[in-house]
Formats: structure tokens, C-alpha cells, sequence
């Protein structure tokens, strides 16, 4: 928690002041110096508290470890929105251990909130500026059990094919948002669709752990292990989830995904 504070702290001040810089990567997705900064700060922490652990991260690559475990850092989740000077990102943290998903910590630094999950823990949200842990709210998902008029919250929906937006739209209130996994999680969305040409591990690492523990389900479009899958991404409160999966997945079976989703 006091690693997601201090990325925090640092990626809000630099986002409210001046003075970074802004490139292209390799892949035509835009990085900024503080993406570079927060990454560096986040490994340093690690690298004292958990010195034997790899390390996998989005700017910076990967670091091995001999203990068989690894974090994953998505230093700014949302460069696109930081650079546009939109305050929606956040600045991600993943913990895998030999069974899987164990730690999931988001934290978003302009509304004051981090959102952590442990393995058997359940999913808590801590408040700043303190993020004091005595301080700590249990959260879980909504418990809407009826899909026709759902709050469904969807990310980068402008490219996605006439026809799965349709498809929705005829059921549910679909709404464009960024941290739709959280909302989800938190009880403020019932559902999330999540996808996109740039979708990496690293912007997904955190999902599986804070979604269950939260009490809710998370899978791809197809219906397939989200983290084993093709980048899209399904979550619920599990209640919804298969009713969901009925409406873009036979469309996601049906044709390639990336058409679908009106990439190239």
C-alpha cells in the first residue's frame, strides 16, 4: 500500500505540473517520463522489500528473480488520458506466485483511492491522504441478477464494430469509462467490456485477483482464462456473466475478435 501511495503522490504532482516529455514507442502507443519515473520508483521499492522476486515491467522489461514469483507494473495505466491532461489513470501493481494471481493493488491517484485485493482476503478500498489501512473499506460487487438495463461500463467502445455495440445497447445502459474494473469491483458498475488494439498483460494483471475477491467473475469475451486469452476482457458481478458472454461472445466465436472490435 505505501508503494501505490508514493506512485501516486509522485504521478499526480508531475501530472499537475510541467515539464515531461512525451514519445512513441515502437509500437505507435505514446510513453511519457513519468510512465519511466513511477516504474523506476516502484522497482527500487520492490527491489528493498522483495529483493528475490522478478520483476515485469511495461517501460522497463523484464527483471528475472530467483524466487519464482514476480510483481507486474503498469506504471501509468492511461498515458493516453494522462497526456491529454484527462485525470482518469492509474498506477497498477501485480502479484503472481507459484498458484497464480495472489495481489492486486490499483491506485488512482486523482480521486484519492487505491483498490488492493490478497488471494482469500476479499477486496478493500483505502482513502488518502493518509491510506491508512486502519481506515480500510471492504468492497464487492453489485447484486443486480437481471441483465436488461444493466449498468455496463465499457472502455475504448469508439472503435469498437456497429454491430456488438448494438447488440448491447438494445439491453443494457452502456456507458464509456476508463477504470471499469474498478467500478465493477466496487459495486458501481455491474459489468465492464474491456478492449483494445494496445491491451497488454500488464493492463490486465491486476484484474483476476480484485475482481474475485470483490465476489464477482472476470474472463475474455470468448469466455477463456482472461490472462491466457486474446487482451479482452470481461468482468461482472457474476450474476450477469453468462448472459453477457451469450451476447458478444457468439459474435466473438462467430469472427475474428479484432474485426469485431474494429481494429485492423
Amino acid at each position: 500500500m505505501r508503494i501505490a501511495a508514493e506512485a501516486g503522490r509522485v504521478s499526480r504532482e508531475r501530472f499537475l505540473g510541467e515539464g515531461w516529455g512525451v514519445r512513441r514507442k515502437g509500437d505507435g502507443s505514446e510513453v511519457t517520463d513519468v510512465d519511466v519515473e513511477v516504474e523506476e520508483l516502484i522497482r527500487g521499492e520492490l527491489g528493498r522489500w522483495a529483493p528475490g522476486d522478478g520483476v515485469f515491467g511495461e517501460e522497463l522489461g523484464v527483471a528475472p528473480g530467483a524466487s519464482g514469483r514476480r510483481w507486474i507494473i503498469d506504471p501509468v495505466n492511461g498515458t493516453a488520458n494522462f497526456v491529454q491532461r484527462v485525470p482518469l489513470f492509474s498506477n497498477d501493481l501485480a502479484y503472481e506466485d507459484e498458484f497464480g494471481p495472489a495481489v492486486g493493488v490499483v491506485g488512482m491517484p486523482m480521486s484519492g483511492e487505491i483498490l488492493a485485493a490478497g488471494r482469500g482476503l476479499g477486496c478493500w478500498v483505502v482513502r488518502g491522504p493518509s491510506y491508512a489501512l486502519e481506515g480500510a473499506r471492504r468492497v464487492r460487487v453489485s447484486g443486480r441478477g437481471e441483465l436488461r438495463g444493466a449498468r455496463v461500463q465499457a472502455h475504448n467502445f469508439g472503435a469498437w464494430e456497429g454491430e456488438l455495440l448494438a447488440a448491447l445497447h438494445r439491453l443494457v445502459l452502456l456507458v464509456p469509462s476508463t477504470g471499469c474494473m474498478a467500478a465493477v469491483a466496487t459495486g458501481r458498475a455491474d459489468a465492464a467490456v474491456i478492449a483494445g488494439p494496445a491491451m497488454g498483460y500488464e493492463d490486465i494483471a491486476t484484474m483476476p485477483v480484485i475482481v474475485t475477491e470483490a465476489g464477482g467473475r472476470i474472463s475474455d469475451l470468448r469466455g477463456a482464462d482472461v490472462l491466457a486469452g486474446d487482451r479482452s476482457v470481461l468482468v461482472s458481478n457474476g450474476a450477469l456473466h453468462d448472459a453477457l458472454l451469450e451476447v458478444v461472445g457468439e459474435r466473438a466465436h462467430s469472427r475474428d475478435l479484432g474485426e469485431l472490435l474494429g481494429g485492423d
